[in-house]
């Protein structure tokens, strides 16, 4: 008798752009895995769409839910969570496009190693070129630096090749990563306290501190729409990507190490972002990257830090929505 292969849920956040979510569902209907379902959550988009992709989708392992307000990466994931019945969870970005097997190889590496906690598969850019067809975007990462809070993402722009094929990386890519539902569930959910960026990365310290290892699963391969709703140079962007990397260095690191970060922030990051943003007169940037510095310095002296999980209860029985 067959193996019943288990079941995938699949949680993605569509903010405004419906028709890079119904690309997303269209690789999601094709893919050959036979046991899923898919709940997909409305983060308070501003403009119209969205309410067009249930009689799109009119699938009984489909649901569409709406958060009344922006819940932010995490919050709008952990939201989709509370609609989730998987073994396997998959936080899949809405401008991603799955690849058939991809699921498959995800879950039968997670199933072969129980010391896994959270996966990603290779992430490819959807901008090709005729020389070299596969462009990566992320082929797992290195660890940050607990002094200049950087890390380098692992065959970012190379064409895709052998050496990528690896399966050791120190953090998942929040585009496309998937877990157990028990180690969610003795983890936590996504930290919110980020609202973007970074909050992968610190929910993969929470997973190692839970006993856990981040792996990477190389035959596995997603294509992904980079910034689509953030855009590459916004002062939103800039603002939380600084203002997050910080409050992850906080957050992770001891206190001579954060030191040492404080130091190199303040007579050189500090010094030279400024700078940047000023010589290319930059100046909604350069009030953003200064928001997020303060934003830190204003946080670091409340008396109640921000906790690592969420406020929905990783145990609770799912609920069941109607999909339209």
């Amino acid at each position: 008798m067959e193996k019943t292969l288990p079941l995938v849920s699949i949680i993605s956040i569509n903010y405004n752009y419906a028709d890079a979510t119904t690309e997303m569902l269209d690789s999601v209907v094709s893919n050959s895995y036979p046991n899923l379902e898919v709940i997909v959550v409305d983060n308070a988009s501003t403009k119209s769409g969205f309410d067009q992709l249930p009689k799109k989708y009119p699938y009984d392992n489909f649901q569409f839910v709406k958060s009344e307000t922006n819940l932010g990466f995490a919050g709008g994931n952990n939201f989709g969570y509370q609609y989730a019945s998987g073994d396997y969870i998959i936080f899949l970005n809405n401008d991603a496009v799955l690849t058939d097997g991809c699921l498959e190889k995800m879950v039968e590496t997670l199933e072969a190693n129980p010391k896994l906690g959270l996966v990603s598969p290779i992430i490819l850019n959807t901008k090709k070129n005729t020389a070299h067809p596969d462009i990566v975007q992320y082929a797992g990462t290195t660890p940050v630096h607990r002094i200049t809070g950087r890390n380098i993402t692992v065959g970012e722009n190379e064409p895709l090749s052998e050496k990528h094929l690896v399966s050791e990386t120190a953090y998942a890519h929040g585009c496309a990563m998937m877990a157990p539902r028990l180690v969610i569930e003795k983890a936590g959910l996504i930290p919110e306290v980020f609202f973007l960026y970074y909050e992968e990365l610190d929910w993969c310290e929470r997973i190692k501190d839970a006993g856990f290892e981040i792996g990477l699963v190389p035959e596995a391969r997603v294509y992904h729409h980079e910034s689509l709703t953030i855009g590459q140079d916004s002062p939103l962007k800039t603002y939380y990507i600084n203002r997050s990397r910080t409050l992850f260095m906080r957050r992770n690191s001891t206190t001579i190490q954060f030191l040492g970060c404080f130091l190199f922030m303040l007579f050189f990051t500090i010094p030279k972002n400024s700078l940047k943003f000023a010589l290319k007169l930059q100046w909604a940037n350069f009030k953003a990257y200064w928001n997020a510095i303060i934003w830190n310095i204003t946080d670091s002296f409340k008396t109640n830090q921000p906790t690592t999980t969420s406020h929905i209860n990783v145990h609770k029985k799912p609920v069941q929505t109607p999909s339209s």
